[in-house]
């Protein structure tokens, strides 16, 4: 069988305040181009469908168009909530998903609940276990839901996912290829930066050892740069389809394609999404931005390594219309620990900014007379107790 695995889509996302939608419009449309033209049976998506719990309209929208579409290409499509989606507000649209033929799992419920089956067209049995995020605080009430009590309270986050996977392994079979998929932080995963969420700490991190080496393949989503985890079966992240944010810039977006059987061991390949708008992060000296390569189709982050003054930003967002974020780089600002606290007392106007600005490493003469222009303004204005008199 043929497997197309993708994991974190965070529909909604922005960057910097900048709108991602139409972006995300074509990175999806990208996707369900690539299942079209490799037609595979199962489509995984292994959660954090959504940026937020509370997803907006057009959010929403495009979920449900993209798991139609990738529906309508034949393939079968199990879908789990992560930790950035709101679990209950998924399950809302199972009723939905059941008449169109798609599985999500927002929430666990009932060990039977978890273990999807189907057929590929060949013919070729599967399982696959689904478990949507779960959180430290529902662990426990988790293995009860799963018949697992008495649950012990003092066993660790990693013990109660070993139980919940347990329980829905002992119903693959042989005669089947046997998958799971979840979202969740597996110890031997790298985390570059763009992991924004303390679900990737080690409080949450379960070993690989927790899959069992009767799973054909381990179809994973939490961490957004797609890699392969040493295990006893093959466990995989597919990595993100774009790049949240400029943490990710180094990462390769795209999907997995998976072909297995269940005499043959995965064979997985990552596909680049080319649809998904670079990142890049520039820095030097507004001398040597004015030479940097600017591609107008990514968005940028600039660190300049000037000090501050009026108008610098300005000429830098002159140079690259299309950077989002623009600072000082921090190797020029002073370290204002070290700094002597100074008095107020008997001190103008005048002088308590010129020193404020000197402790930020901004002291521009031009702004500093814009202030005292401003406060001669106001200290000139007459109150109003004076114009009623």
């Amino acid at each position: 069988m043929r497997i197309l695995h993708t994991s974190d889509w965070h529909i909604g996302a922005t960057l910097k305040g900048q709108s991602r939608m139409a972006e995300q419009k074509a990175v999806f449309a990208e996707l369900v181009e690539l299942a079209q033209a490799q037609q595979p049976d199962l489509v995984i998506v292994a959660g954090d469908l959504f940026e937020t719990p509370t997803p907006g309209a057009a959010a929403q929208k495009l979920l449900v168009q993209t798991l139609s579409d990738l529906r309508e290409t034949g393939a079968d499509v199990v879908a789990v909530a992560g930790n950035h989606d709101h679990g209950r507000a998924i399950d809302a649209l199972r009723t939905w998903a059941n008449a169109a033929g798609i599985t999500l799992r927002g929430t666990i419920g009932r060990a039977e609940d978890h273990l999807i089956r189907g057929t590929t067209r060949d013919g070729e049995d599967w399982r696959c276990a689904a478990l949507p995020f779960v959180s430290q605080r529902y662990a426990v009430r988790a293995t009860e839901l799963f018949s697992l009590s008495p649950a012990e309270t003092g066993q660790s986050y990693a013990d109660h996912i070993r139980r919940l996977v347990a329980a829905l392994s002992t119903s693959f079979s042989a005669e089947s290829v046997n998958l799971i998929t979840g979202h969740l932080t597996v110890v031997g995963g790298k985390i570059g930066g763009g992991e924004r969420e303390v679900h990737t700490v080690a409080d949450y991190a379960v070993p690989a050892t927790i899959f069992p080496a009767s799973t054909h393949y381990v179809a994973l989503g939490h961490i957004h740069r797609q890699q392969q985890i040493p295990g006893g079966c093959p466990i995989r992240y597919s990595g993100a389809p774009f790049a949240v944010d400029f943490g990710e810039e180094t990462y390769t977006p795209g999907a997995v394609l998976v072909d297995v059987t269940r005499n043959t061991p995965a064979r997985a390949r990552h596909v680049p999404i080319e649809a998904a708008v670079p990142l890049r992060t520039l820095r030097g000296t507004l001398e040597q931005l004015h030479d940097a390569d600017n591609d107008e189709r990514g968005w940028l982050r600039v660190f300049v390594d000037e000090k501050p003054r009026a108008g610098l930003r300005e000429e830098v967002q002159e140079l690259f219309p299309n950077a989002l974020s623009i600072q000082i780089d921090p190797g020029r600002m002073p370290n204002r620990k070290q700094r002597p606290l100074t008095t107020r007392i008997g001190r103008s106007p005048h002088e308590l900014f010129r020193d404020f600005l000197s402790e930020r490493g901004h002291d521009d003469p031009a702004v500093l007379a814009l202030f005292d222009e401003l406060h001669d303004q106001v200290a000139s204005a007459p109150s109003e107790d004076k114009e009623s008199a």
